[in-house]
């Protein structure tokens, strides 16, 4: 019977399946620990008190991707070059979600509208992380291998998410709310196709690897279709509402460091 436990515990008990999974999970991770850094360092002067957030939320990032690296090296295993259509991080750029990376890349400070999109942005992809990472915890916090990294990325996974809540909820007040619920709606659709394709691809690797029958591979794929067909009609909701965090001040304090993986 498929299930998503029984799914990803194929996928960890493959040498070569877990490192592509790795391998794309600390791509994406790291991407995002240099997008945060880069947004943090362009803050404009009146957001300068954001400033040590996003540098918070940017060193989790960055942190998750050396914890990925590292289940690969407890393993004896090597990152492998991440196929471009499995690339999420990359595709919801190439798609105009978030911040373009030649903004970034420039010395020119942000404007405050596009901190708000950076938060929108993140508030989409953070939804999808913490679920993500929600059900690996569900089926994995105790995995003698994995269990650790999973509970830990979760936390911070939410931690990000109650941040983009407070902080969206914080401009909403100061009359930003009809961007914010505009830019919030724009990258949600954008995501979920994304995240659809992705996910497609992530599976059509997988089951080259793994060996996968057809008929296996035709339920997989069918089911991807499935949850696309779900959040396109009402699922992608969940994505754009705001409600304070029972969380606050989230990214308020330090990042955590990575734990040893001996």
């Amino acid at each position: 019977m498929l299930s998503a436990k029984s799914l990803f515990q194929e996928i960890l008990d493959n040498d070569e399946s877990f490192r592509l999974f790795c391998s794309i999970a600390a791509s994406g991770e790291s991407q995002g620990g240099w997008e945060n850094a880069r947004i943090a360092a362009l803050v404009p002067p009146s957001e300068h008190a954001l400033a040590p957030k996003i540098t918070r939320h940017g060193a989790d990032e960055d942190k998750h991707g050396r914890i990925f690296n590292a289940l690969l090296k407890k393993r004896g295993l090597e990152p492998v070059p991440v196929p471009p259509e499995t690339d999420y991080t990359m595709l919801l750029e190439r798609h105009g979600i978030g911040l373009a990376h030649d903004k970034l890349k420039s010395d020119r400070p942000l404007t405050v509208q596009d901190i708000v999109t950076y938060l929108a942005h993140s508030r989409v992809t953070e939804q999808r992380a913490s679920e993500q990472m929600d059900l690996l915890r569900k089926h994995f916090a105790d995995h003698p291998d994995i269990g650790r990294a999973v509970r830990m990325i979760s936390g911070d996974e939410d931690n990000h998410l109650a941040y983009c809540h407070e902080e969206l909820l914080r401009y909403a007040a100061q009359g930003h709310g009809r961007a914010i619920q505009r830019t919030l709606r724009e990258c949600a659709l954008a995501e979920i196709r994304i995240y659809r394709d992705v996910s497609l691809a992530v599976m059509d690797h997988m089951g080259r690897i793994l060996g996968w029958s057809r008929p296996k591979a035709a339920v997989l794929a069918a089911g991807i279709h499935a949850v696309y067909a779900w959040e396109r009609i009402a699922g992608w909701r969940r994505m754009v509402s705001l409600r304070m965090p029972e969380r606050r001040d989230a990214l308020g304090g330090p990042a955590t460091s990575a734990p040893e993986f001996a």
